[in-house]
């Protein structure tokens, strides 16, 4: 199982999308959809989590459930997951993630990488959105510095991403190999990962 999570609008379906030539049901406006997606692709199951955060037009008390619910399903799928990408907004997260410092309070999205940690999940930072961000190699350093990752295991972490327009999902891809070969190394697994999981979609 794969998952991908994420602050809503940060383009986790899009994503999906590229990756797997599968679009995946959304709702109509966000927190409408509180639980998982699953689609199944290549003997795989891919799962679209609902985006968690702030959401414009959604009281807080439905916000924290639907956060709450999807830490649930995580803790109780922990075993099964292979690897979650955490999809986050490169243009907003860093001005995000700063405001909430400035109140004292830990930044969600930090928040989430340090849980998925905790419960050993191999986890890819997909840095969304990158079109829009000046400085893209400046804003990867912010982001690590932030996350609690070193220097020498950002490449290992953050992948720079454009789903829209369909930039470095390559890069995204070999990682997601790498990582999901490295798991199957870990649990000794006989069966690797065969070449080409990840082919672009046509």
């Amino acid at each position: 199982m794969i998952i991908f999570v994420g602050r809503s609008n940060v383009g986790k379906s899009t994503l999906i999308f590229r990756l797997t030539g599968k679009w995946v049901k959304r709702g109509k406006r966000p927190g409408v959809t509180r639980k998982p997606v699953e689609v199944n692709w290549r003997n795989r199951k891919i799962v679209d989590m609902p985006g968690f955060g702030f959401m414009s037009g959604v009281p807080k008390a439905k916000q924290e459930k639907v956060k709450d619910e999807i830490v649930h399903f995580i803790e109780d799928n922990a075993d099964e997951i292979e690897l979650a990408v955490l999809v986050i907004d490169g243009k907003a997260a860093p001005e995000i993630i700063e405001r909430w410092e400035k109140r004292g309070e830990i930044p969600i999205d930090v928040e989430f990488y340090a849980f998925l940690q905790e419960l050993k999940i191999p986890t890819i930072v997909a840095v969304n959105k990158m079109d829009k961000v000046r400085n893209v190699q400046k804003t990867i350093n912010f982001l690590a510095e932030k996350f609690g990752v070193p220097y020498s295991a950002i490449p290992e972490t953050f992948v720079p991403i454009s789903a829209k327009f369909g930039k470095n999902l390559d890069g995204l891809r070999l990682l997601m190999e790498k990582k999901l070969r490295e798991r199957k190394s870990s649990e000794n697994l006989q069966n690797d990962v065969g070449d080409g999981l990840l082919d672009t979609v046509e």
